[in-house]
């Protein structure tokens, strides 16, 4: 079993996050497998579920087109089938992104990541936020549902503001970011999520983890999942410094 040695700002702040880092054995349950480029394949999709059932990792996150395609290929498997909701910039209309959802939900979609509206988060009109979450949560079950609010756009009072939202909202996750924007996930917004949180929603970090360095630290921050395209680099340098060996 894997010991991580944690930080005593995170010990502190969250015994919980602290005590699951440190009985975690393989990062890849806490890995959702993703692949958004405009010019992925489905030859392409192939190699991320197959990488996916290799590592087993919690789910792949694939572009709405390609639900059915990985679902197939990963019949059988422990591997759910993400897709991506209003992605990425969220300002589709609300009936737009719940038709969106019925229909990956219909195609066999486990988990659904949706973009808030950013432009009335902007302008602090939270009981449309809300409202649009909403309905795409109650479209979407029996999936999970993950909302990403960009944190790279908003400044701490906002973040732990939508933070609140999405807990009140029914949804499963907040996560930090689309992987589109300027920036992507960071500890202190981790930590900000997961106290902002109060356990009431789990936290997603998402955008920029490359390095098994860099998702190691989002899991001692508290996140409880991690969007990446570079889900078998991870492993691979997990491996490597566990003196894992098949």
């Amino acid at each position: 079993m894997r010991l991580i040695v944690l930080d005593q700002r995170t010990t502190a702040a969250h015994p919980e996050a602290a005590s699951k880092a440190c009985m975690m054995d393989s990062p890849a349950k806490f890995i959702d497998h993703t692949l958004l480029r405009a010019d992925a394949t489905e030859a392409d999709i192939a190699l991320l579920c197959e990488e996916a059932v290799e590592y087993g990792f919690a789910s792949v996150c694939v572009p709405a087109c390609y639900v059915s395609h990985a679902g197939r290929l990963l019949y059988g498997s422990e591997v759910a089938v993400g897709t991506v909701i209003g992605f990425p910039l969220g300002n589709q209309t609300t009936e737009t992104k719940v038709f969106e959802t019925c229909q990956v939900v219909e195609l066999g979609a486990k988990e659904v990541d949706m973009v808030i509206r950013i432009g009335s988060a902007r302008a602090l009109d939270f009981a449309s936020v809300l409202e649009d979450i909403h309905r795409v949560v109650a479209a979407a079950q029996p999936a999970l549902v993950k909302v990403i609010i960009e944190c790279c756009l908003f400044d701490d009072a906002v973040k732990r503001r939508l933070a609140d939202i999405v807990a009140t909202s029914g949804a499963d996750y907040v996560k930090t970011s689309t992987g589109f924007a300027a920036s992507g996930a960071t500890v202190d917004d981790v930590r900000l999520l997961v106290e902002a949180a109060t356990a009431r929603v789990k936290v997603k970090a998402a955008g920029g983890i490359r390095d098994w360095s860099t998702c190691r630290a989002m899991l001692v921050a508290g996140a409880e999942r991690i969007g990446t395209s570079a889900g078998a680099v991870i492993m691979q340098q997990w491996q490597g410094s566990s003196g894992w060996s098949r």
